[in-house]
């Protein structure tokens, strides 16, 4: 799929936590829906893990700005965190519960891959186990911050698709000699500016590179920006305004539907 992508110059959206909005939570199964059923896209979201071992999705440590409760989320069980309703992003209270990984991860099967941002103080070889468990190696991106920690996610799952961050083309002479096979990888290039040169290096090199608009970026342009990067050289693009972002692309591709959906077809 990645490869085809690069191969073609085609773009496809990644959702920040999921396309929250308006009375859809951030990291919800119920937002998840919201967003595919508007346009196709991948999703990001955030494990943590509560007090009795479970992982669950929830980006922040605790539960007050996301939740009905309050306190650390790792001193609460599963349950007493699902007795708890998820807010939007206005504070809203909505009929909706944080799911755990493991129903994230099933609820996927078919429909997207899942970009995996593992939070503070949370195990790799759990967030592996239970990608495992649901067979879901092949319709995950795990995200790894320094090179130690790619290094030991791809020692423990050599299957899965890492996103590393890159900033220099001889990165990638870095990661081969700690042994790290360069098809596994998606080169996560920053939140600030796109660099061409940079990306047509990587490409040449066979890998592909994600660039987060969500940071700011995308407040700072109008119509065009998410094709603009696009010709650039980027594949993946995380984005607050995934539904936005996939209607600049089709315009972009000229094709109504999103282009990089012929990468999802058996080829």
């Amino acid at each position: 799929f990645f490869d085809c992508l690069r191969e073609r110059s085609l773009a496809v959206v990644v959702a920040h936590r999921g396309g929250p909005a308006p009375g859809f939570a951030e990291n919800a199964i119920e937002t998840f829906e919201n967003t595919l059923a508007q346009a196709p896209a991948l999703l990001e979201i955030d494990i943590s893990q509560t007090r009795d071992g479970v992982l669950v999705l929830m980006h922040d440590d605790t539960l007050d700005r996301t939740t009905t409760g309050s306190g650390d989320l790792g001193a609460v069980t599963l349950d007493q965190l699902q007795a708890l309703r998820l807010r939007d992003e206005n504070g809203r209270a909505l009929d909706a519960r944080a799911p755990t990984f493991r129903e994230a991860l099933d609820w996927a099967a078919g429909r997207t891959i899942l970009e995996l941002d593992v939070k503070r103080g949370v195990s790799y070889e759990d967030v592996i186990a239970e990608v495992r468990a649901a067979g879901a190696e092949n319709r995950v991106i795990f995200i790894t911050y320094s090179d130690a920690a790619a290094r030991r996610v791809h020692r423990l799952a050599p299957e899965l698709m890492l996103s590393i961050t890159i900033d220099d083309e001889r990165d990638l002479d870095a990661l081969t000699r700690r042994g790290i096979d360069l098809t596994r990888v998606l080169a996560w290039t920053g939140t600030e500016e796109p660099n061409s040169a940079l990306n047509i290096a990587l490409a040449q090199r066979g890998v592909e590179v994600l660039f987060g608009a969500q940071s700011g970026f995308e407040t700072r342009a109008g119509p065009g920006l998410y094709a603009a990067l696009a010709e650039t050289g980027v594949q993946l693009i995380v984005s607050k305004q995934a539904v936005q972002a996939v209607r600049d692309l089709d315009v972009h591709d000229g094709v109504d539907g999103l282009a990089a959906l012929q990468c999802a077809a058996p080829r």
